[in-house]
């Protein structure tokens, strides 16, 4: 079985890297800035129509506050990348936020953090697939009809290629990226060129349909609150902002820099492809609707349920190179890929924050561990089920799921800004360099403003989103935290129990006396080997133990015992109701009872098989006795082996893998030198 299952795991994940090899994983800022920032770069292709959907509810002359609102995020989005370049410096451990927050606010601050960003991580994945699917599916009819397999299909797929390696995925990931952001700056470049010199009129498939407004004439707080949820649904382009300053281990050094590096030309590129879409779509006049069946109207007549609304990055490629063109094919296929790609931000931010918290023993230690290619696997497959649950409870409805989008992000920003602020406050409480407290001042009027500004989106979206579905994401950081905080008090009270005492303690005094009883059923080869190296112990007290389930059994066994000569006590214990486990387990007890600084050593027989259907047909009584006896203290369990014929066809077959390479199999541990060879006498 093992090697029927190790030729697939090698071909599809590869084969498995030395653990000094970690060196060779780490990436440069052309594949990082893919790896780490494809989730903000994509989110340019529905962000904003996001903008444009909330601002539909008023109607089409609520359109023109759609460049505002632009601004507003671009200001944002400078004042997040600035905030972070400086976390990078500060911090460039790979803790992040989490870091940030947990050394600088506390452990409470910090496992809130960490809890935002686990639940955004985990959306990131569901919205990035499912608005990718929906992508897809304007050209595939197959993938709009089954969008939750289409999209579970894409997540198993993603994870296939990220249980593969940063490295390795994020080449994979880097061609779709940079075909994306060149196409959109082709379009952008095309569509102002042929607005602004060649005076063309550029028009979208939808703007010839009017917009029902469903609340005609708003003013006041009303206008106000339609214009701040819209701009917290702009906000969606600033997610995965934050995995930079969490991936920072995985950069090429000097990696503090690489990183800051990487996070100025994202925020850069993603501003850029925001503005020109907003642009370009007010230019061509796209049409949008929360409910385009009957809101948008045809000549005074509604759409219907027919109507097809694809998204605005579509529309606007299509008004500015024509439907059917290269370049618009070329656009939605990278548009798409991209989208489903988008979610590697979250597939590299999501283990490594996995890892630092299971170190931090507010998770399973199993997340802090290396896969064969030196990926936290699994955290790769953790936040794979997360996201495929969240898919089907929501039927991959980026509309639904975006919705609970950016609160947690926003959370993390709040709070990461807070700690820098008082993280420079203590440094500058010590620093006399002159020329280090200016750079100290500056960086931390950065964070301030960082704090300031996000803090008040943070209210934006909370007031806007809440009643929209933002309530679940903040259930899901409460049962993070919660989780978090029970599996940390769980871990602290098993290693209060185990310390070791700094004085004698019962568990290093030796015992008074060691009972050893030896499990019989039948007087065979398995019996006489325990009985020969329980001998060996050199026990205070040797018993044979067995269980009377069968008169006949038991006379036969005393017997041949008797015949046999065997210089050890037989206990026989009755079983009146045929049960062997218990009768075993209450003479265990009863004798800790009479003598509870004496130690009991069981010793079982086990035969040793070779095929996979004969483990069901032994074993099972010891494997029972030993679950029950290990909850008994002061009592040893001890199985004795007996290798059976068929044994020795599982050991050929384990000799034969280890002389069998799989595809891609390297031995593991140390690496023998090799000795140099011994020169001819020619000197050769």
């Amino acid at each position: 079985m093992s090697k029927l299952t190790d030729v697939p795991k090698r071909i599809l994940i590869g084969r498995a890297l030395r653990s000094d090899r970690l060196g060779e994983t780490l990436l440069p800022k052309r594949i990082a800035l893919p790896v780490f920032a494809s989730d903000p770069l994509s989110s340019v292709a529905y962000a904003p129509g996001e903008v444009l959907l909330v601002l539909s509810i008023a109607g089409v002359s609520a359109y023109h506050f759609s460049p505002w609102i632009a601004v507003a995020v671009v200001v944002l989005m400078f004042t997040v990348v600035a905030s972070y370049r400086q976390n990078v410096h500060a911090y460039p451990s790979g803790g992040g936020d989490y870091e940030v927050a947990n050394t600088n606010l506390g452990p409470k601050a910090g496992l809130t953090v960490a809890s935002a960003l686990l639940v955004d991580y985990v959306l990131t994945v569901a919205v990035s697939i499912s608005s990718g699917v929906e992508n897809l599916g304007s050209a595939v009819d197959f993938v709009i009809e089954h969008k939750v397999l289409s999209a579970i299909i894409m997540i198993l797929l993603l994870t296939l290629m990220n249980l593969r390696g940063v490295k390795e995925s994020g080449k994979l990931f880097a061609i779709p990226t940079y075909v994306f952001v060149g196409a959109v700056f082709v379009m952008i470049g095309w569509g102002a060129w042929r607005g602004l010199v060649m005076g063309d009129t550029m028009t979208a498939p939808t703007a010839h349909l009017e917009i029902k407004a469903e609340h005609q004439g708003l003013a006041g707080f009303a206008l106000v609150f339609l214009l701040l949820r819209a701009f917290s649904s702009g906000c969606a382009a600033l997610t995965g902002v934050e995995a930079i300053s969490n991936g920072v281990p995985a950069f090429r050094k000097p990696k503090s820099k690489n990183a800051a590096t990487t996070l100025a030309l994202m925020g850069g590129l993603a501003v850029t492809m925001f503005c020109g879409i907003i642009g370009l779509a007010m230019a061509t006049k796209v049409r949008m609707a929360e409910a385009p069946a009957t809101n948008l109207l045809d000549n005074g007549v509604p759409v219907g349920d027919g109507f097809v609304q694809h998204p605005v990055i579509s529309q606007v490629a299509e008004a500015v190179f024509g439907n059917g063109s290269i370049l618009f094919v070329v656009l939605a296929t990278a548009t798409a890929l991209v989208l489903f790609l988008a979610a590697n931000t979250a597939y590299n931010g999501f283990p490594l924050l996995g890892s630092i918290l299971a170190q931090d023993r507010y998770l399973p230690r199993q997340l802090h561990t290396r896969g064969d290619r030196l990926a936290f696997s699994n955290g790769i497959v953790l936040l794979a089920g997360a996201a495929m649950l969240l898919v089907w409870i929501y039927d991959a409805d980026s509309t639904k799921l975006i919705q609970l989008y950016i609160v947690g992000v926003f959370v993390s920003f709040t709070l990461s800004q807070i700690g820098m602020v008082r993280h420079w406050n203590r440094h500058l409480s010590t620093e006399r360099d002159q020329a280090a407290r200016r750079r100290m001042h500056r960086s931390r009027a950065i964070n301030t403003f960082g704090a300031i500004f996000t803090g008040l989106v943070l209210v934006v979206v909370l007031a806007t989103k809440f009643t929209h579905g933002a309530w679940v994401a903040l259930l899901g950081m409460l049962i993070f935290y919660g989780t978090m905080t029970a599996i940390r008090k769980h871990y602290d009270r098993v290693a209060s129990e185990i310390a070791a005492d700094e004085g004698p303690s019962d568990d290093s005094v030796r015992p008074s006396r060691v009972h050893s009883i030896v499990l019989v059923s039948k007087v065979h080869k398995p019996t006489l080997r325990a009985l020969a190296f329980a001998k060996l112990t050199r026990s205070d007290t040797l018993e044979a133990l067995s269980i009377s389930v069968d008169p006949a059994e038991t006379k036969a066994l005393k017997a041949e015992w008797e015949r046999r000569g065997i210089n050890v006590p037989l206990k026989i214990l009755d079983s009146p109701y045929r049960e062997i486990t218990r009768p075993v387990v209450e003479y265990v007890k009863g004798l800790r009872s009479e003598n509870p600084r004496d130690a009991v050593s069981v010793y079982i027989p086990e035969y040793v098989v070779g095929r996979w259907y004969e483990h069901l047909l032994h074993n099972q009584s010891a494997l029972r006795l030993k679950g029950r006896l290990l909850f008994t203290p002061g009592v040893m369990v001890t199985s004795v082996p007996y290798q059976l014929e068929s044994s020795e066809l599982a050991r050929r077959r384990a000799r034969k893998r280890q002389e069998w390479n799989a595809p891609g199999a390297v031995r593991r541990g140390p690496v023998d030198t090799p000795r140099p060879r011994a020169k001819d006498p020619a000197g050769k």
